[in-house]
């Protein structure tokens, strides 16, 4: 056993030489299985591990605490952050909970964006406040608002950037820098963008988080969640945590996000130039009110996306507003033929959400709309067809659209 984790260590160490994402993506597991050959990391169904002698065994004990298919997974998506490995949870709502009780007790305080997913809301008003933790929820778009909500009961600055679903921007360089100056360890949500596109760590933030369930499984197939940090006590508080609240991801469930990451940085390439496409095509119809996406040139903060984003790409999520508000918007998503009306993203499939009544139902309205989340916005996650027929989808929806009977797709 010492020999093979040598030998993992040898290749995750030669996986941080390349600059190439996609090696990585597809590498980062380890090699083949030495004990038999197999190219895929086989799936170690098995709760528990026979020990050589009392107190000798080979790096796994019990599942809940660790699992050889999870370490693969952890493996592979600590190699994408040039970091060490991850710490994989059940879900991504798994790996929030686990870091804010990691780092959270009561008395003490965080302070989150104003812009979040709503699950993450959720767990700060509906279970933290019960256990005597204040969050307090700041413009993270702006450094100084983020500078006057620490208080020396700070503990965490946790950050969603894009955030879901306005798309809006944090600066994670100048967020980091002020928490470090102030000994407050901060948390980047990178689930939009993966590190494909966007490096928290080497932006300064202590932690890079992400749901696996989007982007980096990319099929709709799993559910799942990832914490990577390069600062080993808080690693090792996270994998107590996780030991002793049974968060930890299931052998299946690593093992398809392993073969999700092989393809993320086709996938997510494919997906951002597709979105780019669609968001043009929406900020130039008439019916069309608003278009959240930071690829475009006139977006406010623009400037920022091509410092922050690596390689041009902005990410797979446009949101938009129709004119006419809530029920205009309802009207085109029930109209929509081709992008699949569902809660998720990050998918092979476009799927289309309405977050007041989907994602987001549980944030009180005026919350919503003083952080820009209208009764009428829809966010779209572009997935891997032909851009010209999301488009096409999308203009026959439309009020002012044509109406077109839908094409008849040809299955190849």
């Amino acid at each position: 056993m010492c020999n093979r984790q040598q030998h993992v260590e040898t290749h995750t160490q030669s996986l941080y030489e390349h600059g190439f994402s996609a090696t990585r993506a597809v590498h980062g597991a380890g090699e083949a299985d030495p004990h038999t050959g197999a190219v895929l990391t086989p799936i170690c169904q098995s709760t528990t591990y026979a020990h050589a002698a009392v107190g000798e065994h080979r790096g796994h004990t019990y599942s809940r605490a660790s699992n050889p298919t999870v370490s693969a997974a952890e493996r592979a998506i600590g190699s994408l952050e040039d970091a060490p490995p991850a710490v994989c949870f059940s879900t991504g709502m798994a790996a929030i909970s686990a870091l804010f009780l990691s780092l959270l007790r009561s008395g003490d305080h965080a302070v989150i964006s104003d812009v979040v997913y709503g699950g993450t809301m959720r767990l700060a008003d509906q279970i933290l406040a019960g256990l005597g933790i204040a969050v307090t929820y700041a413009d993270t778009t702006r450094a100084q608002e983020v500078a006057r909500a620490i208080t020396p009961a700070t503990r965490l600055v946790f950050i969603e950037t894009p955030a879901n679903p306005t798309l809006v921007l944090t600066d994670i360089a100048a967020v980091a820098h002020l928490c470090h100056e102030r000994g407050v360890p901060l948390a980047v949500d990178n689930t939009f963008l993966t590190p494909f596109i966007q490096r928290p760590l080497d932006l300064g933030a202590t932690v890079s988080l992400a749901s696996t369930t989007k982007y980096i499984e990319g099929h709709n197939a799993t559910l799942g969640g990832a914490i990577t940090t390069r600062d080993q006590a808080l690693d090792a508080r996270l994998r107590l945590v996780r030991k002793t609240l049974g968060f930890i991801q299931s052998p299946f469930e690593a093992w398809l996000t392993i073969r999700g990451i092989k393809t993320l940085g086709l996938r997510m390439r494919r997906q951002c130039e597709s979105a780019a496409r669609i968001a043009g095509f929406l900020s130039a119809h008439p019916d069309i009110t608003r278009v959240c996406y930071p690829g475009l040139a006139n977006n406010p903060q623009h400037d920022l996306a091509r410092r922050q984003h690596i390689g041009g790409l902005h990410g797979g999520i446009v949101s938009f507003e129709v004119r006419g508000g809530a029920l205009a918007g309802l009207r085109v998503m029930n109209a929509l033929t081709l992008c699949t009306r569902a809660e998720n993203l990050g998918a092979a499939e476009t799927l289309v959400t309405h977050p007041a009544t989907m994602t987001h139902a549980d944030v009180p309205q005026d919350i919503r709309e003083r952080a820009g989340l209208t009764d009428g916005l829809i966010r779209l996650s572009v997935g891997l067809e032909e851009p010209d027929d999301i488009i096409d989808d999308l203009a026959r929806a439309l009020p002012s659209s044509e109406r077109r009977a839908p094409r008849t797709l040809v299955a190849l």
